[in-house]
């Protein structure tokens, strides 16, 4: 097979916009799959990914294509992830291909995630193949939405290919769009080898499976091979190709795209975006793009038994065997005892990591509220990173706390720019710019602290654009800000996994509202529970849960009334011992209370 003849290309699309859907038709139409072993969302392997619609891990696929001017073609799809938490991970499949096909539903048109993917495509240099999905739906309006992408690319309108990805219906002009637009892999097979990881599995015979694209010379097995940016040795165990289940090969030349087993024992050591070349002899220049990815989000996670603590770590060490991003270190709370505390992309890669721990490892586990990663400058100018409220050291100590804020973009219909603005600015977002991009859409960019973004800032965007809005953000800085640590203490004990960080603009605000959510959440006892809101050693807020009076006068039919007031005297003294000696036991929902704080 000559280079002429190889095509490397991926697909982009907002969540459920038939990505996955249109794979699938694609591997039935080369015959990749037979029809008895083909099932749904092919490429999805997980459970999860089925059930939520959207691609979590990436996947490759070699198809072989008969086109009608008579050449045989082979054809590499790169599937890529479909949240914006995995962004690096879909540059760095955007840059092992030439081409892209831009996927856009005929009945909810552009969204945000569909341009982000694109300019990241478009940074890439690629050239793009704009299909228009979904045109079978009663609601659809292929023409509109053609019109909104000829403004946004300047491809004409013509040249949109018009799909059903369920009923199959133009699939077979993508295949030719693809060889007469896409062009041929340019990589030089004289050059040192350059072979880009853009994703990796961990395989329990081979080791960590690396997915790459040689872009310059030649991976065979016979080498000793050498990972640029960690300086990982590694002879390959195995070389292939997915097709789409992994075939051994002899060797991978320039241009194509496969997998080398390299027997390592922790993704650590091969991380996306790396360059594979020689040990010696090999490539000076790595390709360029290459970051370590560092998690965004940090949450706490206790196992509600805390004999299944063992089990949890085990469990947090398979997942990240498989997911360089996932990063947990032990940590202890007076609340909840033995956990983790586990850093993450971003929500929905929290919400992945705690549904696996649950479904594949039967784990019940207890989460705590996210909370970013604050810059701490101290009195005697060192800086200190922390991860939790808990770790925020004395006020009197601090002279500057600075928090990660976002650049994000707002897609939404023009009649909800009123209410999208005000939920911002309670968020202490700051406007950029409005972009028109037709007649009825907007683009609304703003800058905002990440903390408010983790919450419930994009549940509470949907709701009030009732599902029409869909956003996207991306890293922006750190910024200094006057935040302040927001503790809560239950019966006049410091609860350290409720604490927070807040502004303290809204530190009043939100003692309150906790409080009250917590008194209504946390059981009453036989006697009195004092619950407070503190900042420093300010109490901000107070609320008591109400004790359960037990009647001790039941017994008493008529009879005197100091005979009364003795048995309510010695029932008061009882009491005050409990209060001492009790202990309270705050549940679950006080811990989600956290995160519906800004409900109205």
């Amino acid at each position: 097979m000559t280079r002429e003849n190889l095509r490397n290309f991926c697909i982009i699309a907002h969540i459920d916009h038939g990505k996955s859907t249109l794979a699938d038709r694609l591997l039935q139409l080369t015959h990749t799959v037979s029809d008895r072993e083909m099932q749904e969302q092919l490429l999805d392997s997980m459970d999860l990914e089925r059930e939520r619609g959207v691609t979590i891990k990436a996947s490759a696929v070699r198809m072989t294509y008969p086109a009608r001017n008579g050449q045989s073609y082979v054809m590499n799809l790169i599937d890529t992830p479909g949240h914006v938490d995995f962004n690096y991970e879909v540059s760095r499949a955007l840059q092992a291909c030439e081409g892209a096909i831009l996927v856009v539903d005929a009945s909810q048109g552009i969204e945000a995630q569909t341009l982000a993917n694109l300019y990241l495509a478009l940074d890439q240099d690629l050239e793009i193949i704009p299909v228009i999905n979904k045109i079978d739906l009663p609601s659809a309006r292929p023409k509109e939405v053609a019109k909104e992408l000829e403004d946004l690319l300047g491809i004409a309108a013509d040249e949109m290919i018009p799909i059903s990805a369920k009923l199959g219906t133009n699939i077979q002009e993508i295949l030719e769009a693809i060889i007469e637009r896409v062009p041929a892999p340019k990589g030089i097979p004289a050059n040192p080898l350059r072979a880009l990881v853009f994703d990796s599995h961990y395989d329990s015979y081979k080791g960590v499976v690396a997915y790459v694209r040689v872009i310059d010379g030649r991976l065979t097995h016979r080498s000793q091979f050498q990972l640029m940016a960690t300086g990982a040795r590694f002879e390959p165990v195995e070389i292939g190709v997915f097709s789409p289940t992994m075939q051994v090969t002899d060797a991978l030349e320039a241009g194509e795209v496969g997998y080398v087993a390299t027997g390592f024992k922790t993704v650590r050591e091969c991380r996306v975006g790396d360059t594979i070349t020689l040990y010696s002899g090999g490539a000076v220049e790595p390709l360029p793009g290459y970051a370590k990815v560092k998690p965004m989000v940090f949450a706490g996670f206790y196992p509600t038994n805390n004999d299944d603590y063992p089990e949890l770590r085990d469990a947090l060490e398979k997942l990240q065997l498989n997911d360089a991003s996932l990063v947990f270190e032990p940590e202890t709370s007076q609340a909840l005892n033995f956990g983790f505390r586990v850093g993450f992309l971003g929500l929905f890669h929290m919400e992945i990591i705690q549904e696996r721990l649950e479904r594949e490892y039967d784990l019940d586990i207890l989460a705590t509220a996210p909370s970013v990663e604050y810059s701490v400058t101290l009195t005697d100018d060192s800086e200190v990173t922390i991860d939790s409220p808990a770790q925020l050291p004395d006020e009197n100590l601090i002279r500057e706390v600075r928090e990660p804020w976002m650049k994000i973009q707002i897609y939404t219909p023009q009649e909800f720019i009123g209410p999208i603005m005000d939920l911002v600015i309670k968020k202490r977002g700051e406007y950029v710019t409005t972009e028109y991009l037709d007649a009825t859409r907007v683009m609304l960019h703003y800058n905002m602290p990440l903390s408010e973004v983790i919450v419930d800032f994009f549940d509470r965007l949907k709701s009030i654009s009732k599902g029409y809005a869909s956003m996207d953000y991306q890293f922006d800085a750190y910024r200094a800000g006057d935040l302040v640590k927001l503790d809560v203490l239950v019966n006049n004990e410091q609860v350290d996994a409720l604490a927070m960080i807040v502004h303290r603009e809204h530190a009043y605000a939100k003692g309150q509202r906790l409080i009250t959510r917590l008194k209504e959440l946390i059981p009453r006892q036989l006697f009195t529970i004092p619950i407070q809101a503190a900042t420093g050693k300010r109490i901000i807020s107070r609320a008591n849960v109400s004790a359960m009076r037990k009647d001790v006068l039941a017994k008493c039919y008529g009879g005197d009334i100091s005979r009364k007031k003795k048995l309510l005297e010695k029932q008061k003294k009882g009491k005050k011992r409990m209060k001492m000696v009790g202990s309270v036991e705050v549940p679950q929902e006080a811990f989600m209370a956290l995160l519906r704080l800004d409900e109205e």
